[in-house]
């Protein structure tokens, strides 16, 4: 790959740096890690290609996407947990309160 600068004037993606390959084909690394975890055969995939600059783009964007929607089930699952150990915790202390009376 011709890697004169590492980037491509003209050619940029808020957040990835992007070259082009010799064969002409662009390349996208997103320059930090997407947040929380993300499996090597799963989207979103750090590093992503395309044959035009046009289909980089919308890789990337697809890249980016899927982590917006890793980060919402995280999230949700996180919310959920919370509930539920909120409820569980509603449930001991009644059962404490009911064994009190008793």
């Amino acid at each position: 790959m011709d890697n004169g600068n590492s980037t491509m004037p003209g050619f940029a993606i808020p957040g990835w740096r992007v070259i082009r390959s010799d064969a002409g084909r662009f390349w996208a690394s997103r320059v930090e890690p997407f947040p929380g975890e993300t499996e090597w055969y799963a989207p979103p995939y750090r590093t992503v290609d395309g044959d035009t600059f046009e289909q980089l783009r919308a890789e990337v964007e697809r890249q980016e996407e899927a982590a917006r929607k890793a980060e919402a089930v995280v999230g949700e699952a996180a919310e959920r947990t919370v509930a539920e150990k909120a409820t569980m915790l509603e449930a001991a202390r009644e059962g404490l309160a009911g064994e009190a009376v008793s």
